[in-house]
């Protein structure tokens, strides 16, 4: 709903603006302007990119307008945890085997459908309990060598926002194309009367307005939207490796899971009485 206001402020804003100025919104409307802009961004994102950066693009366009229910998304993955460390204390690393080598046929990853929706999420988890399971390893070496994961997975998700934030960088570029390639129409018709010539520069100007209102009103807000979504979804990783941690370093299943409950974003970071809740009901089922 946020991003829908907002999308609304920006059009009131802006074209009601004109229209209040005394503006006339058809002549806004310049199709072979915007067929010059539009053209020459997705051409230069296509040559730019590789093709899964594209796919990845648009799908994290298109999440930016949903709103996911965050909280249900922890109290899964503080659960999960807390039962993986459970097996590990009950039956040692070879009671997971059944679980992390096909996390996808696992009844117990398979309780937590949130969970399954992040691949990426799930691939991190069992790769690290496998880590964990091949011998030993000292808290501080796990840290470090989940940290560098971490950053290289981030990177890799903020790609899609780079390339959109270039895009957008770029776009008030491609408008100055278009009007430059309007003036030269213009030129080409220099002896028709004065309200032609008018008309023509009006159609340039169009789209040098296009392109900067393309930069500042949607592909920037766009991928600024797309980078906090991907900031906010490291977090999930960055509580798993807390746990991980704590966990290496020989606490309990309950404070290793609570180390990662500390870095849950503050907006929707449970209380330690609600996350005993969760994973004693999730023991217990």
């Amino acid at each position: 709903m946020q991003k829908i206001i907002g999308i609304l402020v920006i059009i009131f804003g802006v074209f009601g603006g004109y229209v209040a100025a005394g503006g006339y919104l058809h002549t806004m409307w310049q199709p072979a302007e915007l067929a010059i802009i539009l053209g020459a961004g997705i051409g230069a994102l296509i040559l730019g990119n590789p093709h899964h950066v594209i796919i990845e693009m648009w799908r994290q366009t298109l999440s930016i307008a949903v709103k996911k229910d965050e909280r249900r998304l922890y109290q899964e993955l503080l659960s999960l945890m807390h039962h993986l460390l459970e097996q590990v204390r009950a039956g040692g690393m070879r009671a997971l085997d059944e679980h992390i080598e096909e996390p996808n046929q696992s009844s117990l990853f398979l309780a937590y459908p949130e969970i399954m929706e992040h691949p990426e999420l799930v691939v991190f988890i069992c790769d690290n309990f496998r880590l964990l399971a091949m011998g030993k390893i000292s808290a501080h070496e796990l840290e470090g060598m989940l940290e560098q994961e971490i950053l290289s997975i981030e990177d890799d998700m903020l790609a899609p926002s780079r390339s959109m934030h270039r895009l957008a960088e770029a776009m008030p570029g491609f408008g100055i194309l278009a009007a430059v390639m309007g003036i030269v129409i213009t030129m080409t018709n220099i002896d028709a009367d004065m309200a032609q010539i008018g008309v023509s520069v009006a159609a340039a100007l169009v789209g040098t307005f296009l392109g900067i209102f393309f930069c500042y009103c949607v592909c920037d807000p766009i991928s600024a939207a797309m980078e906090k979504k991907i900031k906010r979804e490291i977090s999930a990783f960055e509580c798993v490796r807390a746990i991980l941690v704590a966990y290496a370093s020989g606490k309990t299943s309950i404070v290793a899971v609570d180390a990662g409950r500390k870095l849950i974003l503050l907006d929707v970071k449970p209380t330690f009485a609600e996350m005993e809740s969760w994973v004693t009901q999730r023991v217990f089922q």
